[in-house]
């Protein structure tokens, strides 16, 4: 059979179509999110009788807040359509003085959902916070997220793409029937698995919000303690638009923690649950665009510039972790002889490095071919599915903080004069735990390990962030004492793998990010 050349690239062929898109307002309005205007949205509020409008925006502690409007009349709705409404900064931020507090939110039309939990017809839309005059919050972290993919955009002429893979525990009263593996739930399926059905609703909710999700699937951490079961999920998003990438982690996490309330269970993001169980991380996936073309790859083979900005994620690492691991169970998760790193190093397909090149698909793709011998070969550029992973954040992230600071870290490595070299000196192709290759473990820089460490580092490096104006010295500052609050220093020598102690620590922070 004649080979076939495929006329749609990898991007085109992942698009949805309108018609297939689960968005509601997309299927009705029959247009993108990005073209949504409040003419639009006025019209579906109007047809759908929809009687309440909900502004989100998130606080200083990454959860979403919250505004509610009951709808009374249309000039009242294009009011507040138009001018958002005021809110108290200091009571969202804490490097906000309480003299001169009081924000703006204003709603982003492309960011309009239905709500999937109100039992009040309701449409929400997430909003951007304004100063005084006007004018974009510098230090609010969405703007911030906003500034660093800005500023990479003029010194690169790359645009930034990635996505989440976010991690999580249900907790439920323990199920005697079909109990799993101990630590053995990867991709495990039903009765096995008794939380499909949760990950399942929150991926059908996510989706009709907006979220680009590639897919879902049980982890492996699963364990009996006591009267409950502990088991572990993961929904993995597909590569998007930077500042999309964010919203859409933010809005996962809402959904999923609103489910576990409508079921009656508890879920937790947190890094580290109890000693030797596997902790669960937020690992962010990245890729440079250029003219809707994926530039990490050449010929088949990672690119100089994906590896230099992977120099520069590995030589900003250190200081990384003050907006991805931010309290202090996350340098229990960042342990050694475990799929969580600790070594400041990249490699292929190697799960112990800080940032791993995942199986990409540079080969002509006959696979299809061979497990289906009716269908006709295929020539796609699968390429452009190649990313690049940064495995050491966890849930406790803050999301337009972290994904700002890896925007900040690709510019820097691309602009860096010996990017390729820092490159080549921390390429490990071995299981650098293994005995025989001691010597070069010696050779690595180490992550931090506490939140302390974590805010000298940040301290170190900070001018890097600054650059620009991206980050505001204010919110350097805010991390940086709040990770020093933490007084860690010693805490992870001191409590080892006591399993009670670090109970305790979980029950505190439980509820991060």
């Amino acid at each position: 059979m004649p080979l076939l050349k495929a006329e749609l690239t990898y991007n085109h062929y992942m698009d949805t179509f309108v018609e297939m898109n689960p968005n509601p307002l997309v299927q009705y309005l029959n247009k993108g999110p990005e073209d949504f205007t409040k003419a639009d949205l006025i019209k579906y509020i109007q047809d759908h009788n929809i009687e309440m409008v909900n502004f989100r925006y998130v606080g200083g502690d990454g959860r979403l807040k919250t505004l509610n409007f009951v709808i009374n009349n249309k000039k009242y709705l294009e009011s507040i359509l138009t001018t958002g409404e005021r809110a108290d900064g200091s009571s969202l931020f804490t490097h906000i003085e309480t003299g001169s507090s009081d924000l703006y939110v204003v709603p982003r039309y492309k960011t309009a959902f239905v709500n999937p939990f109100s039992e009040i017809p309701s449409l929400d839309i997430l909003c951007s916070y304004y100063n005084k005059d006007g004018q974009p919050l510098e230090s609010s972290p969405e703007y911030v997220l906003r500034k660093a993919h800005a500023n990479l955009k003029k010194e690169t002429g790359f645009n930034f793409e990635v996505m989440g893979e976010l991690e999580y525990y249900v907790i439920s009263h323990k199920e005697l029937l079909f109990k799993g593996n101990d630590q053995k739930g990867y991709h495990e399926s039903g009765p096995y698995t008794k939380w499909q059905k949760l990950r399942n609703e929150a991926m059908q909710a996510i989706a009709r919000m907006g979220g680009n999700i590639k897919y879902g699937h049980n982890e492996v951490g699963n364990f009996s303690f006591y009267d409950l079961e502990y088991e572990q999920n993961e929904i993995e998003f597909n590569p998007t638009n930077l500042e999309d990438a964010a919203d859409q982690l933010i809005l996962a996490k809402w959904v999923l923690r609103n489910l576990a309330y409508k079921y009656g269970v508890n879920l937790t993001f947190a890094p580290k649950i109890t000693a030797g169980k596997a902790g669960s991380g937020l690992h962010i996936h990245t890729r440079l665009m250029k003219d809707g073309k994926n530039v990490m790859v050449e010929d088949g083979k990672l690119s100089d510039t994906a590896k230099k900005a992977i120099a520069g994620y590995l030589t900003l690492a250190p200081s990384l972790t003050a907006f991805g691991n931010t309290n202090p169970t996350s340098y229990f998760r960042l342990v050694p002889h475990q799929e969580a790193p600790t070594n400041i190093c990249w490699g292929d397909r190697n799960r112990s490095v800080l940032v791993r090149v995942p199986l990409g698909w540079s080969m002509k793709n006959s696979m299809i071919k061979h497990a289906n011998p009716q269908e006709p070969d295929y020539e796609m550029d699968f390429t452009q599915r190649q990313t690049v992973e940064f495995r050491c954040p966890d849930g406790s992230a803050d999301i337009y903080q972290l994904l700002a600071g890896l925007t900040v870290a690709a510019k820097h490595g691309l602009t860096m004069e010996n990017a390729l070299q820092i490159a080549e000196k921390t390429y490990v192709d071995v299981n650098i735990f293994n005995s025989e290759n001691k010597a070069r473990l010696s050779d690595l820089n180490q992550l931090p390990v506490s939140c302390y460490e974590s805010a000298e580092s940040l301290q170190k490096q900070r001018s890097i962030y600054e650059e620009s104006s991206v980050f505001m010295p204010s919110m350097i500052d805010d991390v940086i004492r709040k990770l020093m609050s933490f007084d860690d220093k010693e805490l992870r020598a001191r409590i080892g793998n006591n399993k009670d102690e670090i109970l305790k620590l979980v029950e505190m922070y439980f509820h991060c990010g």
